[in-house]
C-alpha cells in the first residue's frame, strides 16, 4: 500500500474525480477526509462505500470559501488524527456561458469556489505540514488553464490562477519538504459537466484530437496520477503539471 497510515483531505471528494481519488487513496491505505458542502449526504455515502470495502473515510461538511469553516475543518482533522499528510484541492464548479452572458455573480461564484477555496485550504494545512516537515499538496487543474476554450471565461481564469498559485507554493514550501504538484485532466465525464455534455454536444468538438483516440475520459483515469503524487514515489517531484489527457495537449 503506497499511502498506508496517511491522512488525506480531498475537497469535492463526493463525486466525479474527487470521489475516484478518495476511493483510490483508501485502497492504498490512507484515511480519507471527504469534504463537500453542496451535497453532504453524498459525501457520507461515499465514505460508507469506502468503509464497506474495508477502507477508512469520514465525510465532513465544509464551505471552503469561508475561512472560519476551513480552519474548523483542519482543526477537527488534527484533533482526531494528529496530522495531515495530503491535501487534494479538487473542488470546482463550471459555468458555461459566453463572456457577455457571464454575470458578476457567476464570476464570483466560480472564482471563490475554485481559486479562493484552494487558497484557504492550502493556507490552513501548511502550518501543520511545516511542523511535520512533510506534506503533499495536489491541485486539480484543467486544460482550460493552458489553452483557450470559449464559454469558460471564469472557469479558465480560476484554473489559470490555480496553476500560478501552485508554482508560487513550490518555491515557498519546497524547503519544508512539502511537495506541491498539479494534475491536469483532459475532458472527463463528471456530474459537474453533465449538463454541458447533454445540452452542448458541440463542446466536445473543442477537445477532440487526442492521439490516443480518447475523447471523453473517466474519473478513474486520473487515480494513478493522484496516487503517484501523494506517495513517496514522488518525493523529489515539485511543481509538476501532470497532464492526463490522452495526448490532446501535446498536439493542439
Amino acid at each position: 500500500m503506497k499511502l498506508k497510515n496517511k491522512i488525506a483531505i480531498v475537497t469535492g471528494g463526493s463525486s466525479g474525480i474527487g470521489e475516484a481519488i478518495s476511493c483510490a487513496y483508501a485502497r492504498e491505505g490512507a484515511t480519507v477526509i471527504i469534504v463537500n458542502a453542496n451535497n453532504p449526504t453524498r459525501g457520507i455515502e461515499v465514505a460508507d462505500k469506502i468503509k464497506a470495502d474495508g477502507g477508512s473515510a469520514h465525510a465532513i461538511k465544509c464551505d471552503i470559501t469561508q475561512a472560519a469553516e476551513v480552519n474548523g475543518l483542519v482543526k477537527q482533522v488534527i484533533q482526531e488524527h494528529g496530522r495531515i499528510d495530503i491535501l487534494v484541492n479538487n473542488a470546482a464548479i463550471l459555468i458555461f456561458k459566453s463572456l457577455e452572458e457571464h454575470t458578476l455573480n457567476d464570476w464570483d461564484h466560480v472564482i471563490n469556489n475554485n481559486l479562493k477555496g484552494a487558497f484557504l485550504m492550502s493556507q490552513a494545512v501548511v502550518p501543520h505540514m511545516k511542523k511535520q516537515h512533510s506534506g503533499k499538496i495536489i491541485f486539480t487543474s484543467s486544460l482550460a488553464a493552458i489553452r483557450g476554450i470559449s464559454g469558460t471565461v471564469a472557469y479558465s481564469a480560476s484554473k489559470g490562477g490555480i496553476l500560478a498559485m501552485a508554482r508560487s507554493l513550490v518555491d515557498e514550501l519546497g524547503s519544508h519538504n512539502i511537495n506541491v504538484n498539479l494534475i491536469t485532466p483532459g475532458f472527463t465525464a463528471t456530474p459537474m459537466n453533465q449538463e454541458l455534455r447533454d445540452n452542448h454536444p458541440d463542446f466536445l468538438q473543442t477537445v477532440k484530437g487526442a492521439p490516443s483516440g480518447c475523447l471523453l475520459m473517466q474519473p478513474q483515469d486520473l487515480t494513478g496520477a493522484a496516487v503517484f503524487l501523494a506517495s513517496d514515489d514522488s518525493m523529489r517531484v515539485h511543481g509538476l503539471d501532470l497532464i492526463v489527457d490522452g495526448g490532446a495537449a501535446a498536439v493542439q
